[in-house]
């Protein structure tokens, strides 16, 4: 029997990091592209890979190509989510552009990706509102729902 060596690159087309097809190893930058491949789905309403984008063209590609004048940054956020949240939908964007940075050592940690996330909400004026647990310095707990009495 022949030895062979086969390459078999795991994962979904359109979410791969580049760097990944040709080291075939997974870091936490690569999940970190992907995670900004899911915010741009989010905020254009579209799938990874679409025919509208070219072909061999993705959503990072098209994504890109709009971003030069405030019509195409306009034209890449559904059109679903213009209502009140336009300038936060603007800030997701450069968040998933940031996660999407071809090279990974400039893309941020996922733990940054979540603050930035966390400064974006438009409706979280106090982060721990919904705790009921006293919060300071020394003792940080997990954001815990208020318990209903029955």
């Amino acid at each position: 029997m022949k030895d062979s060596t086969s390459t078999i690159i795991a994962g979904t087309y359109g979410y791969l990091a580049p760097e990944y097809a040709y080291s075939n190893k997974a870091t936490t930058k690569c999940d970190v592209y992907s995670f900004g491949v899911v915010l741009m789905e989010l905020i254009a309403g579209k799938k990874p890979v679409d025919a509208d984008f070219g072909e061999y063209k993705n959503i990072v590609y098209w994504v890109t190509t709009k971003l030069d004048t405030k019509e195409g940054v306009m034209e890449v956020i559904d059109k679903n989510l213009l209502g009140s949240f336009k300038d936060e939908m603007i800030q997701v964007l450069r968040i998933a552009m940031c996660c999407t940075c071809k090279n990974p050592s400039q893309r941020p940690t996922m733990n940054e990706v979540v603050q930035l996330l966390i400064q974006t909400d438009p409706c979280l004026t106090d982060p721990y509102k919904f705790s009921t647990k006293t919060r300071d310095a020394s003792n940080v707990t997990e954001n815990q729902p208020e318990e209903v009495e029955s």
